[in-house]
C-alpha cells in the first residue's frame, strides 16, 4: 500500500450540482505527504502553519471514494488510519479543512460508497406513544433528502444483504456520517438495488433488497411472481413503469436482475412523497435483525429504537408478536420442540452414562414434566458436598406454561452447585413429590439430608415421606414475606423492617436464650407478630431448635445465583432451555476445577478466611486445664463457655453449626498441641472440593437431530399455552334491581344531569 500525497484545500467553497453532488471552487491548494506513521496532532499542526490557523480553530475532512456528497471529519489517530485504510492505493487525495471561526470548507475530492451529503441540521427523535400502524406503515419524515449516489463499480455484482453490511460497516469505520436523525439508516437503502445483473445469495436477499428500496425511494411495489425460481415486481402505483425482474441461475442458489426499468411516473425518488412507506414483511425482517443482534433486548425498547431510526411507529403488541415469530424462526419451532424431547433425553443418557432423566406426558400427550439430574452433578455431589439441599422454584420464559424446579447443594467453598432440575407444567405438590421421587432414586444413600425449602410448598409430607430419617428446614425470607402479608395495624409499615431485622436474629441465634431474647424484643414491638412468630413452628428455622444439620444456611434461595440468568434471556423453546443450562454447567464445572487445581492450601480459601479469623480471636482467651476431654473457656469479659473435644462441641453452639472450631474451641485445641485442621468437617477441604468437580459433563452432538418431518408420530405435544400476566378488565355489572343514583348538577342543584352539561346560565 503506497502513501498518498495529499492535496489540501482551503479558502473556496462548495457548490452542490442538481443531482446533490458538491464541487469545491476557488480556494488554494498545497500538498503534503502523509504515512501510515504519521500522528493526527502532527498532520494538524503542519496544516495550522501551512494556512496560519490555530490548531483548535479547524476541522479536516474528506469524501469517501467515489461519494461527492458525504463529508467525512477526521479527528483523531484512528480517523486518520481510516482514511488512509480507504485512499492507501490513491497516488493522490484531496482534503478539506474547515475553519471554525467562518465555517471556511476545506475538503478532499475521494470515491464514495455510503450516502448522500445531508445539509440540513441533525434533528433529536421526540418520544412518541407506541400506535398501531396499519400495513403499509408510514414513516416519519424529517427532511427532504437528495437523490442517491450512483453505486460504485465494486459492490455492484455483490448481494444486497452484504452491500447493506459494506454499507454499515465503513460508517462506523469511517465515524459518524452526517444524516437525518430518524434515517440514517434508511437512506443507506437507497443502494439496496444498485442495476441490471446485480447478484444475490438466495430469493430472500432478493426480496429484502426490494423492500428496503422501496422505503428509501417512497414507493410501494407489488409482486407479480414471487416464489423459489423468480421474482417480478412493479410499482404499486397504476401505470408506473418501474419493474423489476429477477431469477436464479441454473444449478444455484444465486439470484441475479435480469431485466429492470428504473423509470418512475408516480414521483418515487424525488422527494414528493414526504411519507416513503415500509411494509409489514420490512418492518418484521428490522425487528429480527435487533434480536439477533440483541437477543434480549426487550419489546418496548425495539420499538422506540424503530421510532427514532426510522419513524415507524410501533404498538407494543406488534413487535411483541414479531419478536415471538423471529425467536421462534431463529431458535426453532416451540411447538416442535416439545416432540423432540425423547430424542433429547436418550442423547443425554447416552453422551452422559449415570445421568438420571424422566419425561411425562399427560393422556392427551401434552407435556406434563421432565427430570433431570447429570452424573456430574449426582457423583459431585455424593463425594464432595455437605447433605443439604436447597429447593426451590422459578417461572420460565415460555409462550408455554414453564416452571422450573430446582434441588442445588453448596460445595466446600460456599459456592452453588446445581444437582438436578425440572421443568414442569406447574407447580404442585404433587410435581414437587415426584421430583423428590426421582431425585431419591438418582440419589440412593441412607444418609440424612437437611432440605431448606419454602413451608407453603407443601413439601413437609413429601420430604419426610420419601427421604426418611432426613429434615426440613423452612426458608426464612419467604418466611418472612408471610410475615409481613399477615400482619395488620396503621402503623405496621413502619415497624416491619425492625420486626423482620429482630426474626432473622432469633433464626441465626445459636442458643435458647439468645432465641428468646430476640423474640422478646419483637414481643415489645409488636404481640400479634410476637404470637404469630410462636405459631411458625420455629423448630423448622430456628438454630436454637432445628435438629438437622444446614450449617448456618436459612434461605432456599441460594440456587438464584446461578439460574437467575434464565429470567434475563428471551422466550426459548424448552429443548433449547435445557441445552442452555447444560452449557451453564459445563462451564460451572470447568471452571471450578481449573480454578482448585491452583490451590495450596488444606482447606477451600473461604473456609481458610473463616477458620483463621477464629484463630485470631483464640489468643485472647483463657483455657482451664482439665485432665478428661471437656475444658472450660474464658474470655476477658469472664463469660466462660465449654468445649468437648471428642464430641465436636461447644456450648456456644458455633463449631456444630459451622462445620470447623470455633474460638473457643480452637483455643483449646492449640493448648493441649492438637492440629486444628483435624477438626474441620471433611466437605471443607479442598480434596473434597476437587472431588466435587471430578466429573465433567459431556456435550451432546446435535448432527443427527430430527427434522420435524422426520418424526413419524407426535410423542409430546406441548402444555398448555401460558396466561397473559395479569387478570383480565372486568366490567361491573349491576345486579337486577338495583337503582342507579340519579345524577345531582352542582351548579343549579337539579337533578338527571351535571355542571358540564348544565344549561342554566350565571
Amino acid at each position: 500500500m503506497s502513501n498518498p500525497i495529499v492535496i489540501c484545500q482551503s479558502g473556496g467553497k462548495f457548490t452542490t450540482a442538481s443531482d446533490g453532488s458538491l464541487s469545491y471552487v476557488g480556494g488554494d491548494a498545497h500538498a503534503i505527504s502523509v504515512s501510515r506513521e504519521t500522528k493526527f496532532d502532527d498532520l494538524r499542526s503542519e496544516m495550522a502553519d501551512m494556512w496560519k490557523y490555530g490548531a483548535d480553530s479547524m476541522t479536516i475532512k474528506y469524501f469517501l471514494p467515489n461519494n461527492m456528497r458525504t463529508l467525512i471529519t477526521i479527528s483523531s489517530d484512528k480517523d486518520l488510519q481510516r482514511f488512509l485504510d480507504f485512499h492507501g492505493n490513491s497516488v493522490t487525495v484531496d482534503v478539506f479543512v474547515i475553519k471554525n471561526e467562518n465555517s471556511t470548507a476545506l475538503a478532499s475530492v475521494m470515491p464514495s460508497t455510503t450516502g448522500a451529503l445531508i445539509t440540513t441540521p441533525r434533528k433529536r427523535a421526540s418520544k412518541k406513544r407506541l400506535v398501531q400502524q396499519e400495513t403499509p406503515l408510514n414513516v416519519t419524515p424529517v427532511a427532504a433528502a437528495p437523490a442517491p449516489a450512483p453505486a460504485p463499480a465494486f459492490l455492484a455484482s455483490a448481494p444486497a444483504s452484504e452491500n447493506a453490511g459494506r454499507f454499515n460497516t465503513l460508517a462506523a469505520a469511517a465515524g459518524e456520517i452526517e444524516s437525518v436523525g430518524q434515517l440514517k439508516r434508511v437512506k443507506l437503502w437507497e443502494n439496496c438495488i444498485t442495476g441490471l445483473h446485480q447478484q444475490f445469495n438466495n430469493v430472500r436477499e432478493v426480496r429484502d433488497a426490494l423492500r428496503k428500496y422501496s422505503i428509501a425511494q417512497g414507493f410501494t411495489v407489488k409482486f407479480k411472481k414471487n416464489d423459489s425460481m423468480r421474482v417480478s415486481v412493479k410499482c404499486s402505483v397504476d401505470g408506473c413503469p418501474w419493474r423489476i425482474f429477477a431469477s436464479r441461475l441454473s444449478t444455484t442458489h444465486l439470484f441475479r436482475i435480469k431485466r429492470l426499468n428504473e423509470i418512475h411516473t408516480c414521483g418515487a425518488g424525488t422527494g414528493t412523497d414526504s411519507h416513503p412507506r415500509a411494509s409489514k414483511k420490512v418492518v418484521e425482517g428490522i425487528v429480527k435483525e435487533k434480536l439477533h443482534d440483541s437477543p434480549n433486548v426487550k419489546p418496548k425498547e425495539i420499538a422506540n429504537q424503530i421510532q427514532q431510526e426510522f419513524g415507524i411507529e410501533l404498538r407494543y403488541s406488534q413487535v411483541r408478536r414479531w419478536m415471538e415469530a423471529a425467536t421462534e424462526e431463529i431458535q426453532g419451532s416451540y411447538r416442535e420442540a416439545y416432540n423432540q424431547l425423547p430424542w433429547l433425553c436418550e442423547k443425554i443418557v447416552e453422551t452422559n452414562p449415570g445421568t438420571a432423566v424422566s419425561l411425562n406426558t399427560r393422556e392427551d400427550l401434552s407435556f406434563h414434566r421432565l427430570f433431570v439430574a447429570f452424573h456430574a452433578s449426582l457423583h459431585g455431589f455424593q463425594s464432595g458436598c455437605r447433605p443439604l439441599l436447597f429447593l426451590d422454584t422459578m417461572s420460565l420464559q415460555s409462550k408455554y406454561q414453564s416452571e422450573l424446579l430446582t434441588a442445588a447443594a453448596v460445595d466446600g467453598n460456599y459456592g452453588i452447585f446445581p444437582v438436578a432440575f425440572a421443568i414442569v407444567d406447574v407447580v404442585s405438590g404433587d410435581n414437587w413429590h415426584w421430583f423428590l421421587v426421582q431425585l431419591k432414586s438418582a440419589l440412593p444413600t441412607l444418609q440424612p439430608i437437611t432440605f431448606v425449602a419454602d413451608r407453603q410448598m407443601a413439601l413437609g409430607q413429601s420430604i419426610s415421606v420419601v427421604f426418611e430419617n432426613s429434615y426440613h428446614a423452612y426458608c426464612l425470607r419467604y418466611l418472612a414475606d408471610e410475615l409481613k402479608r399477615d400482619l395488620k395495624g396503621p402503623c405496621i409499615h413502619e415497624i416491619i423492617g425492625v420486626i423482620i431485622g429482630h426474626l432473622y436474629d432469633a433464626a441465626y441465634a445459636p442458643t435458647l436464650d439468645a432465641f428468646r431474647k430476640c423474640i422478646e424484643s419483637i414481643k415489645s414491638i409488636s404481640p400479634e407478630a410476637y404470637e404469630w412468630i410462636l405459631q411458625s413452628e420455629p423448630v423448622h428455622w430456628a438454630n436454637s431448635f432445628f435438629e438437622g444439620a444446614r450449617y448456618n444456611h436459612i434461605t432456599s434461595g441460594i440456587a438464584e445465583s446461578f439460574y437467575s440468568w434464565l429470567t434475563e434471556l428471551t422466550a426459548l423453546p424448552v429443548t433449547k432451555i435445557i441445552d442452555t443450562i447444560r452449557h451453564k454447567l459445563m462451564e460451572l464445572i470447568y471452571t471450578r476445577k481449573v480454578d482448585s487445581d491452583q490451590w495450596l492450601t488444606r482447606l477451600t480459601p473461604s473456609v481458610e478466611d473463616k477458620l483463621q479469623k477464629e484463630i485470631l480471636k483464640a489468643q485472647s482467651l483463657q483455657v482451664m486445664f482439665s485432665p478428661s476431654n471437656t475444658f472450660e473457656v474464658q474470655d476477658f469479659l469472664g463469660a466462660v463457655n465449654v468445649v468437648n473435644i471428642d464430641a465436636w462441641d461447644c456450648s456456644c453452639r458455633e463449631w456444630q453449626l459451622n462445620g470447623f472450631p470455633c474460638s473457643h474451641a480452637v483455643a483449646v485445641l492449640q493448648h493441649i498441641g492438637r492440629d486444628v485442621y483435624d477438626y474441620c468437617s471433611k466437605f471443607y477441604t479442598t480434596e473434597a472440593y476437587r472431588l466435587t468437580y471430578s466429573e465433567s459433563i459431556k456435550p451432546v452432538p446435535t448432527v443427527d437431530k430430527p427434522a420435524p418431518q422426520e418424526l413419524s408420530e407426535v410423542q409430546v405435544l406441548p402444555s398448555p399455552l401460558r396466561r397473559i400476566s395479569g387478570s383480565p378488565k372486568k366490567r361491573r355489572i349491576r345486579s337486577r334491581g338495583v337503582v342507579k343514583r340519579p345524577l345531582h348538577c352542582s351548579r343549579c342543584k337539579g337533578e338527571g344531569h351535571n355542571k358540564v352539561s348544565c344549561t342554566v346560565a350565571y
